[in-house]
C-alpha cells in the first residue's frame, strides 16, 4: 500500500486562486540570471554596432578639446564650462547604451512574468525590522543557495575567460611584431570572442536558472489537503449551507408548483406514480404548458389538490410518463405529443359539457 501523506504536508497542486493571490503580492518566479544575461548579450551586440560612432564621437571630442585648447583661459568659469561641455557630449554618447540596457531590463521582467504591476514587495513591513528574524533570513538556505550560485558563476566565467585567452597566448607572442594598429585589431578579436563565450554561458546558466526558480515557485504555491478544502469553502461556499439553500430553493419552487395546480385544466396520471398538471388557454397559448408535475409523494399530492380544486384526473400512464420525463414545469407540450394531450382535453372539455 502506498504511505500516506502527513496532513500538514503540501501535496495538492496550486489553484487559479492561490496562483492569483501568490501574483498579487508579487511572488512570481522571476529568475535574475534572466535578466542579467540578457542584458549582458544584448549590450554586447548593441556595441558591435555602436563601437565605430562611439570611438569616432571619442575621437571628435578629443581632437576638438586639443584644438582650442591654445584658446582657453585656465579660469574657474572656463573649466566648468568645458567640464559641462564633455559631461553633456558624454551623456549624448552613452544614451543609447542607457537606452537599450533600461529596455532590455524590462522585456527580459515582462518575459518572465508578463505584464504585473503591484506595490507589495515594497509596501514597508516592520516584521522584517526585526533583527533576529534579519539574521535568521541572512543565514537561510535560501541565502547559501544564492551565494553557492554566484560563487559557481564567477568560477565557471572565469574558468572560460582563462581557458580562452590561454588558448590565444601563442598568437599574443606575435604582437611585439605588429603594428599598433593591428594589435589593437587582435586584442578586439580576442576580447569580443571572450565576451562572446561568456554571453553563451550566461545564456546556459539562465535557462537552469529560470527553470529551477519556476519548480521552486510551483513547489512554494503547493498547498495542504486543508487549506484546498478552506479556499473551496470561501469560493464555493461551504457544502452544507449549500445543500441547505438548495432544499429551501426546492420547497420554495414545488410550493409554486402546488398553488398552480387548481388552476390545471387535467392531471393526467399513472395512475399512482406519476401525475403531471396541464393548462390551455385558445386563443392565448399556441399550445398546451405543463403547470405542475411530479412523482411519487409528489404526484399524490398533486392528485389530493387537484381532488380539492375539482379539476379532473384522467388516467394515461404512457402520456403521463412522457410527459413527466421531456417536459419541464411551465413549458409547453411537444409537437409529438400534441394529439394525445388534445385527445385527453377534449374528453375533459366534454366532461364539462355534459355536466353543464
Amino acid at each position: 500500500m502506498a504511505e500516506e501523506k502527513p496532513p500538514g504536508e503540501r501535496t495538492e497542486a496550486p489553484t487559479a486562486k492561490r496562483r492569483a493571490d501568490f501574483r498579487k503580492k508579487g511572488q512570481v518566479a522571476q529568475s535574475k540570471e534572466v535578466q542579467t544575461a540578457a542584458l549582458f548579450t544584448l549590450m554586447l551586440l548593441f556595441w558591435l554596432f555602436f563601437a565605430p560612432y562611439f570611438w569616432n564621437s571619442i575621437r571628435e571630442l578629443m581632437t576638438a578639446i586639443w584644438i582650442n585648447s591654445g584658446e582657453y583661459a585656465i579660469t574657474a568659469s572656463s573649466l566648468m564650462h568645458l567640464s559641462h561641455y564633455i559631461a553633456e557630449t558624454l551623456a549624448r554618447m552613452l544614451f543609447p547604451l542607457f537606452l537599450v540596457a533600461l529596455i532590455t531590463g524590462f522585456f527580459a521582467s515582462v518575459f518572465q512574468v508578463g505584464w504585473l504591476f503591484t506595490a507589495k514587495p515594497i509596501t514597508p513591513d516592520f516584521n522584517k525590522l526585526d533583527p533576529i528574524k534579519g539574521m535568521g533570513r541572512f543565514f537561510s538556505k535560501r541565502s547559501l543557495l544564492e551565494l553557492i550560485k554566484s560563487l559557481l558563476k564567477v568560477l565557471l566565467i572565469g574558468w572560460l575567460a582563462f581557458s580562452t585567452v590561454a588558448g590565444e597566448f601563442d598568437k599574443a607572442l606575435l604582437l611585439t611584431g605588429m603594428e599598433v594598429e593591428e594589435t589593437i585589431r587582435y586584442l578586439a578579436r580576442t576580447a569580443a570572442l571572450v565576451m562572446a563565450k561568456v554571453a553563451a554561458l550566461m545564456i546556459f546558466l539562465a535557462a537552469i536558472d529560470y527553470a529551477f526558480v519556476r519548480w521552486e515557485m510551483e513547489e512554494k504555491m503547493k498547498m495542504t489537503k486543508q487549506e484546498l478544502k478552506e479556499e473551496m469553502k470561501e469560493t464555493e461556499g461551504d457544502p452544507y449551507i449549500k445543500s441547505k439553500i438548495r432544499s429551501i430553493q426546492q420547497q420554495m419552487a414545488r410550493r409554486r408548483m402546488m398553488a398552480a395546480v387548481p388552476e390545471a385544466d387535467v392531471v393526467i396520471t399513472n395512475p399512482t406514480h406519476f401525475a403531471v398538471a396541464i393548462k390551455y388557454e385558445p386563443g392565448k397559448m399556441d399550445a398546451p404548458v405543463l403547470l405542475a408535475k411530479g412523482q411519487g409523494l409528489v404526484a399524490e399530492k398533486i392528485r389530493e389538490i387537484a381532488r380539492e380544486h375539482h379539476v379532473p384526473l384522467v388516467e394515461n400512464p404512457p402520456v403521463a410518463r412522457l410527459l413527466h420525463k421531456k417536459v419541464d414545469i411551465g413549458q409547453s407540450i411537444p409537437e409529438e405529443l400534441f394529439k394525445a394531450v388534445a385527445e385527453i382535453l377534449a374528453y375533459v372539455y366534454s366532461l364539462k359539457g355534459n355536466r353543464n
